[in-house]
């Protein structure tokens, strides 16, 4: 894997970190196609296989590899043009590799597209829903392309547009039109699902219903793969985490498993932007200290007790404000720009 570009990552050593990360090796191509050996036998959900694809001189997805069991939700991570869009593009069908393996559900998402499509739900970044149809006439309308569809009236109150139902979609809000595009994902009862930025424009409410039905479709038995920015949602939600970038495998794991490796034996707080850090690296417990961004700070300790104390002394001393305080945790979100930067992405 590529090397990181940051000079200084406070962990161990950074292949080390990169090796326990990326775990689940993938088979080699010629081995990818379904082979069930007796009745416990399973197919993973999704088998990618060294997938590549370019736009001209673009590497667009560089040699990706990554499966994911039946009934897991899988979490697709990494900034903006990273390779996450055009990975589920062709995880749908709705793009070609240039080369590598592509499984879904045991099926080629291209040459098998008739088959696949009755089986999964799709909720995609822009909701493209008819404008001047009803909530509820939309979700009718999805529900008569399957055979056993869910009830859409009983939908329609799980995703909480109850009394939108007659609102047409051109005047639905944002967070209402992504919660009327899950709907659409659901209705077919999908044995995969696939969730493009499922929460963006909710309001915290809306969102945090639409978590407790992911984790409903999951205790079904539903795989779910999942794409978003917040970092909190993945590591709520997801069974494993894959994060991209530059279209290439960084690191793959559980969120518990990634950010123990990236916690080791420190305090993070968030206080007062600017404090002096050499001078909190010399608290007699601290073995190094930085401020990782504008009030949020880093301190390294062998002896975590004995630094709380000296820190909320020196931070009195100095007459700064204490927001958070966390030991030997890290967050996804910290584990996320450790890896793949803090610059802007277009």
């Amino acid at each position: 894997m590529r090397a990181i570009r940051h000079a200084r990552y406070p962990v161990k050593a950074v292949s080390e970190s990169r090796t326990r990360m990326s775990v689940n090796p993938i088979p080699s191509a010629a081995s990818t196609a379904p082979q069930a050996s007796g009745p416990a036998a399973t197919i993973d959900a999704i088998v990618v296989d060294r997938l590549t694809k370019t736009y001209g001189d673009h590497v667009a997805v560089n040699a990706l590899s990554f499966s994911v069991p039946p009934g897991q939700v899988f979490a697709l991570l990494g900034p903006n043009g990273a390779g996450k869009t055009t990975t589920v593009e062709i995880l749908e069908g709705y793009r070609a590799a240039d080369s590598g393996v592509v499984r879904v559900l045991g099926l080629d998402p291209r040459r098998d597209g008739a088959a696949l499509k009755p089986r999964i739900g799709v909720m995609l970044q822009q909701d493209g829903l008819y404008p001047g149809l009803q909530a509820r006439e939309v979700l009718d309308l999805y529900a008569h392309f399957f055979d056993d569809p869910e009830d859409p009236g009983a939908l329609i109150e799980r995703v909480g547009l109850s009394d939108a139902a007659r609102t047409r979609c051109r005047q639905l809000s944002g967070g209402q039109k992504r919660r009327l595009a899950l709907a659409v994902a659901l209705v077919g009862k999908p044995t995969l699902l696939f969730l493009d930025e499922p929460t963006t424009g909710m309001d915290p409410q809306a969102r945090r219903a639409t978590w407790e039905i992911i984790r409903g479709v999951k205790a079904r038995g539903t795989t779910v793969l999942l794409t978003t920015h917040f970092m909190d949602e993945a590591e709520r939600l997801a069974d494993r985490v894959a994060i991209i970038d530059n279209g290439a495998l960084i690191a793959l794991d559980t969120p518990a498993a990634l950010t123990r490796i990236e916690s080791g034996n420190a305090v993070r707080f968030t206080a007062t932007p600017g404090l002096d850090t050499a001078a909190l690296a010399a608290l007699p417990s601290a073995a190094n200290a930085w401020e990782d961004q504008p009030g949020r700070y880093v301190i390294e300790t062998q002896t975590p007790p004995a630094l709380l104390a000296e820190l909320t002394t020196w931070l009195r001393d100095q007459g700064a404000e204490l927001s958070e305080l966390r030991v030997g945790h890290a967050s996804l979100e910290d584990v996320f720009l450790r890896l793949t930067g803090k610059e802007m992405r277009e």
